[in-house]
């Protein structure tokens, strides 16, 4: 499908396992998923990605609360390889724009992957600061506008248009909850998604007989029914 599926997890087999079976255009990470995957050695877990995934891209999250020592970071990652791309939060804690660091960072060349953008007012405001000629990631992050009620497809359509005043910047689907989004966002015209390797996964199961699908769920019941040796 014309788009791309970013592996967004920090368990390295796994990533490799997607990175050799070509099941992705490229990898996401974030803080988050590197605590839970137990991971303590930030810039060593990155280096030993980039190590063995030289040609796909892949996205590393400044940590830094304040914008002089987010830029100090962000230069550092970006420094680790020529398909880095530095993930910056739209806001602080604070609620402090990072837009002005965006715009410094991007009229740099410094690849960015703006992420944690849930509104169209952020998604304009991002990318006014980013340059015309580097590229750049858009994230929004539809699956938690999802999560409040509303239907993130309108907002994603209204993002897509304006991206487009950036040619180069790619807007991202992130934190999809089902294989539909992936569908959603390919109809709605996102460049990118990103999906955990059990939504990539699913993807195998596209335009899969319903009926067939059903006997082998009623299979599956009965599996698990005769293993654990249930009885009335």
């Amino acid at each position: 499908m014309p788009l791309k599926v970013y592996a967004d997890g920090a368990n390295l087999d796994q990533m490799l396992t997607i990175y050799r079976q070509k099941a992705a255009q490229g990898f996401t990470t974030n803080p988050t998923l590197m605590r839970q995957a137990g991971i303590s050695d930030y810039q060593g877990f990155a280096q030993s990605v980039l190590k063995e995934i030289k040609d796909l891209p892949i996205s590393f999250e400044v940590f830094a609360d304040d914008l002089p020592t987010m830029a100090v970071q962000a230069r550092k990652i970006a420094s680790w390889g020529s398909n880095v791309y530095v993930k910056i939060p739209v806001t602080n804690s604070k609620r402090d724009s990072c837009a002005p660091l965006i715009k410094e960072l991007s009229a740099e060349g410094i690849k960015l992957n703006v992420t944690a953008i849930l509104s169209l007012r952020q998604v304009t405001e991002v990318v006014e600061a980013l340059a015309a000629n580097t590229p750049a990631v858009v994230s929004v992050f539809a699956g938690r506008v999802a999560d409040t009620g509303r239907d993130p497809v309108p907002l994603m359509k209204e993002a897509v248009a304006l991206c487009a005043a950036k040619p180069k910047s790619e807007l991202l689907w992130a934190s999809p909850r089902e294989v539909l989004n992936i569908y959603q966002a390919e109809q709605v015209g996102c460049h990118i998604i990103t999906a955990t390797p059990d939504l990539i996964k699913k993807l195998a199961l596209k335009d899969k007989d319903l009926e067939d699908y059903s006997l082998e769920t009623v299979k599956m019941f009965l599996t698990d029914a005769t293993a654990a040796g249930f009885t009335i």
